[in-house]
This record gives structure tokens, sequence and C-alpha cells, in this order.
């Protein structure tokens, strides 16, 4: 008898019908039975459900001999299923990766229970991918297991049936079995729900709800949509007979009005005309199952009174009448907007015409996304360096709080903001301000950049349409025409930089400041931030930071970091970082697993860097920052042809890697478990790999920068510590073997106690004009 029997009704789905199926079978939780029903399909859907019986015996293909609809195509599985658990799953849509392996798990930890809800999200055809409203109802406080008296916000969440896993006995012992016609989801889920005698919930995306542009039937306007009311007429009916469930008729009341009030307010749904009957029948039912009780609050009481009314023309004037607002409310806005804008370009008009502050200096770094990179390290290094600086920091309300509390903060878009950029001499960011900005005379720009680059930057993206997307390149030489300092880590940076961003700027190889942390943390640092993360002393910690997909509109997740766990045993874990452009993180939240943990929200990367013990990426940029740290880097390098051709790149990375490579997760799954990935073939690729992007990321490289651009001390400036006196601080996991034939700790020299003066010898290349 299989775990879960998966049951698929199928009807003219043939275009979605492979997707659905397969991730049934591709689960990495084998233990199951997919019973399909056929529909009596008018299209080639019987035809795959046959292909796939026949060569997966896990695939059961039922034929009906005429269309039966959806919910007594349901019935036909349900009659057949043999598994512990039963799943609906809808034909056009899919099973999330390992979605009923962590079904499996969560009902083990919960002891069997009669109903387990998960979560889902809707994923549009545009590509587009929105959760679900009430998943907070999901969270997984509070008792494992409980009733619905426990959680009634359950009732909340979409009452289908998909997003549920029912033990077959509980159906069975009460007699469940789905209705005929459309809304069929009603008269199951609430009788579900309010008979369950256990009840768990799982918060993890386990269903793919496909909204199709056309086909659907919440989107196929017709006279089935009145078929909602007999659905609603059985759920009251159920609870007439049984009494032990009448206390749940006020909240189901309410429940039943605001999908009535949906269906008539949807567009798409009552045919023309016909909307004044939908009310009156609407009205009737009101009548017959009215429950008083479960007061909402004044709007939607509003509404509810318009539909026991059966008021139609009503209904329809207050819905226009809120849009109307809704416009109105918008367009003022807009106008506020418009006006506020031009009093402030006035505003930084006036102020460009006053002089200088030669003493204040304006910080920024990713559009205002808060304190950090390298301008952060700089204006850390200011405050210590150059006390007489007065620093300001450019960042979103939500991020000031990562700003310390010695530098001022200041929000985008306000009148101090624009006043800042006209009046501060020094203007220092990571990537661009405003697009309005006007360097004054005197103002000097320094631009740190945000990485060494692999992947095509500015002006080599032109011939990537992939990548290039809507860039303005009168705009981005614009803005490289402001800058008059830019930062590099290494000559490959320099050559790069002074080629897609061609201007009459200086390039200062001084190594990335953000990189000088690397160096000065202590063993004491390291233990704190992994104790703040919850890394135990034992665990190695896999820091797995993938980068974006510019060919792909929708950022697919490679890597499965549950699977990789499991492979890898409890002696590992993995913190997850999501690209800041990604949305969501490659890890789900709120797993209940200890041993994989999403750390995209928080604020430092290079903290993140520090407490793990080795480095899971793909094409990111980090690698060239961790490798400061000579801890080991594995590549995972699934898609190089796609991103190369995509996107494009400075050299094949599979040919010069700062540690292993992998090309699928078996390989992955190998490096980690023959430990590939800290042997002595990957500590001499990372040497190679130091030797040439990490030069001068010694710890000084913030100060090199501060006193040449604001101090102007050129002569004499601190030079880069060579890499073999460099002992950045060592991870805190399991200790790892040295390799045979690198230079030991105890082998190399004592580093110098700070960086030593000697004459200048660091690069410092102006370049020409365009």
């Amino acid at each position: 008898m299989p775990r879960f029997s998966v049951i698929v009704p199928v009807h003219q789905v043939q275009a979605y019908l492979h997707e659905c199926l397969e991730s049934v079978l591709d689960q990495s939780f084998t233990d199951l039975e997919l019973i399909a029903i056929d529909d009596c399909s008018p299209d080639a859907s019987g035809t795959i459900i046959d292909e796939f019986a026949a060569r997966d015996p896990r695939v059961r293909a039922v034929h009906l001999a005429e269309n039966v609809g959806l919910g007594r195509a349901r019935n036909v599985g349900l009659e057949r299923a043999t598994g512990d658990y039963v799943i609906f799953l809808d034909s056009d849509d899919s099973l999330t990766p390992d979605a009923l392996r962590a079904v499996s798990d969560r009902l083990k930890e919960t002891g069997g229970p009669d109903v387990l809800v998960y979560d889902y999200v809707r994923t549009y055809w545009t590509g587009a991918t929105v959760p679900d409203a009430a998943r907070s109802h999901l969270a997984q406080d509070g008792p494992a297991v409980f009733t619905l008296d426990d959680r009634p916000g359950l009732l909340r969440v979409l009452h289908v049936v998909w997003n549920k896993a029912y033990r077959r006995e509980f159906l069975e012992r009460a007699g469940f079995t789905f209705a005929p016609g459309y809304y069929e989801d009603v008269s199951w889920t609430y009788p579900v729900l309010v008979t369950a005698e256990s009840i768990a919930v799982l918060d993890r995306v386990c269903v793919r709800y496909r909204q199709r542009r056309r086909g659907a039937i919440t989107c196929s306007p017709g006279q089935r949509h009145f078929e909602i009311f007999g659905q609603y007429d059985r759920l009251f009916a159920y609870l007439d007979a049984h009494p032990a469930t009448a206390r749940w008729r006020p909240l189901l009341f309410r429940r039943m009005l605001d999908h009535f009030s949906t269906v008539f307010t949807a567009s798409d749904r009552l045919p023309r005309g016909s909307r004044a009957a939908f009310l009156r029948q609407a009205r009737a039912h009101c009548r017959r199952h009215r429950s008083p009780g479960a007061t909402p609050r004044v709007r939607t009481r509003i509404r509810h009174a318009m539909v026991r009314l059966g008021a139609h023309r009503s209904y329809r004037a207050l819905h226009t009448a809120r849009a109307l607002q809704r416009r109105v409310h918008r367009a003022a806005v807009a106008a506020h907007g418009a006006v506020r804008a031009a009093v402030l370009q006035l505003h930084y008009r006036i102020q460009r015409l006053l002089p200088l502050r030669e003493n204040d200096a304006v910080f920024s770094s990713y559009w205002g996304r808060g304190y950090g990179c390298n301008p952060a390290a700089v204006e850390a290094k200011v405050r210590e360096l150059a006390p007489h600086i007065r620093t300001a920091w450019i960042a979103a309300p939500a991020h000031h709080h990562t700003v310390p509390s010695a530098t001022r903060r200041l929000t985008p878009g306000t009148a101090a903001y624009w006043t800042a950029l006209a009046r501060s001499k020094y203007l220092v960011n990571n990537v661009n301000f405003d697009r309005r900005l006007v360097k004054g005379r005197g103002q000097v720009f320094l631009q740190t950049q945000h990485g060494t680059p692999l992947k095509h930057m500015g002006l080599d993206l032109l011939d990537r349409p992939a990548a290039v997307g809507d860039t303005d390149v009168p705009r981005i030489l614009a803005n490289c025409d402001k800058w008059d300092y830019v930062l590099s880590a290494n000559r490959h940076s320099t050559l790069v930089w002074e080629r897609v961003y061609p201007a009459a700027y200086t390039t200062l190889e001084y190594g990335y400041p953000r990189n000088d942390v690397y160096q000065h943390a202590t063993a004491a640092d390291v233990a704190r931030l992994r104790e703040s993360l919850g890394i135990p002393r034992d665990v190695v910690a896999i820091l797995y930071a993938p980068t974006h997909r510019d060919y792909r509109r929708t950022q697919r997740h490679a890597i499965d970091p549950e699977r990789l766990l499991r492979a890898l045993g409890p002696g590992f874990m993995v913190l997850t970082r999501a690209h800041h452009s990604a949305a969501s993180p490659p890890a789900a939240r709120g797993q209940g697993s200890s041993r994989l943990v999403d750390v995209s929200d928080h604020p430092s990367v290079e903290s993140l860097c520090l407490a793990s013990d080795v480095l899971l990426t793909d094409y990111s940029s980090l690698m060239f920052d961790y490798a400061n740290l000579d801890r080991p880097v594995v590549v995972y390098a699934d898609d190089w042809a796609a991103y190369e051709a995509a996107r494009g790149t400075y050299f094949d990375l599979r040919d010069f890697p700062p540690g292993a490579v992998a090309a699928d997760e078996d390989e992955l799954v190998a490096v980690f478990t023959s430990g590939e990935w800290r042997g002595p073939a990957a500590a001499q690729r990372r040497a190679a790999f130091r030797e040439r992007f990490c030069p001068h990321d010694d710890g000084g490289a913030a100060e090199r920068v501060v006193r040449h651009v604001l101090l102007g001390e050129t002569p004499g400036l601190p030079s880069a510590v060579p890499l073999d006196d460099r002992r950045p601080v060592p991870a805190a996991g399991p200790r790892q073997e040295r390799t045979p034939g690198l230079l030991s700790e105890e082998r190399r020299p004592a580093a110098a106690p700070g960086p030593r003066q000697e004459p200048d010898t660091t690069v410092v290349r102006p370049t020409s004009a365009v």
C-alpha cells in the first residue's frame, strides 16, 4: 500500500498535462500511486495519460465513457485509491520539487493527522508568481496538531481541495464524496475541516496554481456559475445533519456572503444581463441559511447587506463608486507627487547655487537598500581617519536601522537628500545616484563598484539582447562622465572598467574596502556570528549564493538544498542567500529544519561569509571576495552555456575556478561527500585564483582610498601586504585537513603588525577622455 494516492482528473489540458504528471513522478519521495482520470477529454489528454502509464507502473490510467465533471471524476479516483493519504492535483497545476517528501515528513512529525494543509503560489502566464495572501494562517507555531476550534483562521485559506493531504481512512469513515457541478470545493472543503478531529499545517509551498489566460473555469463566463448556490445548500445540509458542527454556521454563512460577492463583482464569470438574477438568488439563499454572528468590519457588513437584500443596482452603484474613488485617489496622489517633485527640483537648483560644504560627504549603495558594501567600509574609515568630515548615508526608511548612529540618515526624494547631493563635496556610491544629479564644480564622485566582473558589463552588453534589456546607453555614458575615481580590486577589473565605462576618471587599483574585514576579524567574531545564525560548532556551514539569470524571466533555483543536505548528512547545514533581484529565496522559509536557513534578508553578506566554512555559488562575483578568506569555494555550473550565451563572460570559469566545479546535482553531492571540495586540487586552484584576483585585498583598501581621495595623501600610501603574509580569520567549523605542499599556518612568516609604509606602488591609472 503506497503512502500517497495522487488523484488527477483530466479534461482538455493537453498543453499542461506533461508538466503536471512529471511534477508528481519526478518527486524525490517515490512511494506513491498516480491515478489519472481521463474525463472523456476531446483532446490528446487520454493518450498522454496512457503514455505515462506505459513507462511508469505507478501510474493508473482511468478512461471515462462520458464527461462527468471535476467532482465526479475525483470520486472515481477515490474509489480506486489505496494510499494512506489522498492528495488531489488539478491537471493544469503542478507539485513543487520535494513537496511530497516535505508532506510525508510533516505527517510523521504530527502523528498522522486527518488533514494536513500546505501552502501554494499562483503562477501567471506572464511569468509572475504571487504567494497566497492568507499564508500566515499556515505558520507552524503553537500545537503541531489541532482542531478547527483552535485555529478558525484556516477557513480564510482558499477553500480548494488540492492544498491538503487527507487520511484515506478518515475520508472513508466520514463518507466524504464530491458533489457534481461547479464550485464543488465548497461542499467538500468546509465539511472536511469542521469534521476533522486532527489537523496540521505545513508552511511550505507545495503546489503551483496555474492562472491560465483563457480556459479556466473561474475566468469562463456562463450560467454554470449559478451552481455555486447548490454547493452552499449542500454545505448547510451537512451542518444540519451533523449537530456537532452547528457552531460553525455563522462563520460559514459569512464565507458564503464573501463568495457570492466575489462571483458577482468578477468581470469574467457571470454572463451579461444575469447579475440581477444572480443577486436575487443570493438573497433567497441568505434568507434560507441566515445565521447571525461573526460580525465583520463595517465595509464588509455593508457589502453583505447588499447581498442579503438583493440590491442589484445599489450594489453595482456602490461598487462603481468605490472604483471611482480609487481612481480619483490615484490621480490625486499622482498630481501631488508631480507638484512635490517640481518643488524639490527647484529647491535642488537653488542649493546648487550655494557654496559647497567642503567637509561633507554623502554615501549610498545598491539604490538605497541600506548600509553596506564598499561605500560602508569607506564611510567607517572616514569617521576614523578624517573625523572632521561629516558623513551622511542615503537609504530608504526601511533600511535606516542599518546605518550607524554617528552617521546622518537621509531619505531619497526629500529636501535634505537633494541638499546633500547639491552641497556635499564628496559623493560615494557603488552604483549611481539619481539620474537628475548634476555634479557641481569642485564635487568629487567616487564610484566604488560592487564586485569583480565575471559577466559582461556596461558597453559589452550591447551585443547581448537578453541581458541589455532596455539599457539606456547614452545614460550609461552620462553617468560615467560624473565619476572622478573608480575603485578596482585587480588588474582584470581595471582593464574591464576602463573599456566598458569609458570616461575621464582615474582608476584606483587599491582593492575593495568591503573585503578589509576578512583580514581584521577575529576567531571570537566568527564564533559570535555563527552563534547568532544558529550554526553549531561541529557543523560545516555552506553559504549558497546564486546569481541572477538574464535569460530567464522567472529565476529558477538550480540546486535543491534539501536534497543536498539529505545526501551530506547531519554534519552540514546550508545558509541560502538569494540575489537581491530574486522574487523568492533559493529555499522556502519556515520548513522547520535547523539545517536549512534562509539568510537573504541578513544585512551583511560579509558576516555571512565569515560565519560559513565554504561558499557554494554559480557565477556570483561573491566568489572573488570569498577567496580572500582562503576558504573552499565550490562552483555549480549546470547552465554555463546558456549563461555565457545570454550574458557573456570575460573568462571560462570552468577552466580557471576558485575550487571544485560541479555540472549537475549528482556531481555536486560527490564533490562534498568525497572531500574534493577541500582537497589539494581545490586548494591549488584557489591559490592561483587568489593570486590573480586578490592582490590588493589585504585589509588596508579603505585606508588607501580615504587617504588618497579625501585627505589628498597620494605619496607614501600603505602598499598591499603580499598574499603569503596575510592571515585571514580561519573558519570555525570542523578543522579542515591541511593541503600537502601548500604553505601551512605554522610555516608562514608572522604578519606585520600593520600595513608597511613604503613608497606607493599601487596602480593608479588615469583614463583618457571619451
